[in-house]
């Protein structure tokens, strides 16, 4: 059992700074359209090149903030960068998400570059985190590209420690990189954004303790949450059945084929593709599974798979519809001065009690409706 405040543990709203680098025309305002302001991917051919930086604060989830800087890849702004406005730039960073253009026919001075970059947050953010995502695999051939993806993160790792080494005295003695290869014609792309994101909520484990015990409660095989904007994945779920499924990369295709659903209907509609286009989309196979994706809080969706039966899945939408206004206090904070009520998670269901100012023992929790075949 979970009880007695989880909202007590949630940190103070976080603003995050993220570096978006590389060298002009390598993809970065591309992917940065794609994910944050829901362009398809054929749309973005007519985005121009940034100039200097392109800064913009994406809420992400109630108590993060995103200060994303995407910044212009041209040589003079690299320079600036570096030089005149390192401290500017490289301080506070929390992610530099650095991108390699696989069109580049020039390696040597694209690494160059890198470790300049490097460098500079080694000595300004040691602590910060880095991404590097292998951009355009698309125009790879499919049999050869793990080969050139993993000579391509070879080279990189190995000018980071070269780096790193150099300036040993004054910077951390190791940089941990997470490469991803990407493309905006397909699902990596969510899978690269959704590893970075992961990474920088602040609540996250609260939220995947409580997620856990919403999928007990309600006896589902696979709980995914999603952000409501990007449809990033923030958070996942799975019953041992559901880990067994062989398809490991289910969560990024989701994301982008949900994306692009809601997309559609936003054109259809006439409606921005900011808005919510959709409340629930359901999909029952049979005897074989039940499929639901709903808002669940202000700022999310979630997506439960459950076994078969009208029943359990009825019984389950409406445990886990009790179940968001728990996790609505865990994604926004409560003002200082608010009395969080407390919440109860049992293998039996969730619900919230009212906090006094004397404790009491919580009720028991009536056991969730279920099938009537299982009784």
């Amino acid at each position: 059992m979970v009880s007695g405040g989880p909202a007590a543990e949630i940190k103070k709203t976080k603003k995050r700074k993220v570096l978006l680098m590389g060298k002009s025309g390598s993809g970065k305002s591309s992917m940065r359209s794609i994910i944050f302001s829901n362009y398809l991917a054929v749309d973005t051919r007519r985005l121009g090149a940034t100039i200097d930086v392109d800064l913009s604060h994406v809420k992400f989830l109630g108590n993060l903030t995103l200060n994303l800087w995407d910044c212009g890849g041209q040589e003079a702004f690299m320079e600036n960068y570096i030089n005149q406005q390192r401290a500017h730039v490289f301080s506070s960073v929390g992610v530099l998400i650095y991108v390699f253009d696989m069109e580049s026919r020039d390696i040597d001075r694209d690494l160059a570059t890198y470790v300049s970059i490097v460098s500079a947050l080694a000595q300004y953010s040691p602590s910060a985190k880095v991404f590097v995502l292998i951009h355009k695999m698309d125009l790879v051939m499919p049999n050869t590209k793990e080969a050139v993806f993993n000579e391509r993160v070879r080279l990189v790792r190995h000018k980071t420690a070269e780096a790193l080494q150099n300036m040993a005295s004054t910077g951390p003695a190791r940089m941990d990189i997470q490469p991803f290869a990407t493309s905006i014609w397909d699902q990596s792309l969510y899978k690269a954004w959704s590893s970075i994101i992961h990474d920088l909520i602040p609540n996250l484990a609260i939220i995947e303790r409580e997620l856990g015990a919403l999928g007990q409660a309600i006896e589902a095989e696979e709980i995914f949450l999603y952000e409501r904007t990007s449809f990033l994945v923030v958070s996942t779920w799975k019953s041992d059945e559901a880990a067994r499924n062989p398809h490991r990369d289910r969560e990024e295709r989701l994301s982008n084929v949900m994306k692009t659903f809601k997309n559609r209907l936003a054109a259809w509609s006439g409606t921005s593709r900011n808005s919510d286009q959709f409340k629930e989309f359901q999909l029952t196979l049979g005897t074989l599974f039940s499929f639901v994706i709903m808002t669940f809080t202000t700022n999310t969706y979630i997506q439960l798979v459950l076994p078969a039966g009208e029943a359990r899945l009825n019984a389950a939408k409406l445990n886990t519809r009790i179940a968001a206004a728990h996790f609505e206090r865990l994604d926004s904070p409560p003002a200082k001065d608010h009395k969080t009520p407390a919440a109860v998670v049992t293998n039996r269901g969730l619900r919230t009690v009212t906090a006094t100012s004397a404790p009491e023992m919580a009720a028991p929790l009536p056991p969730p409706l279920r099938d009537k075949g299982e009784m």
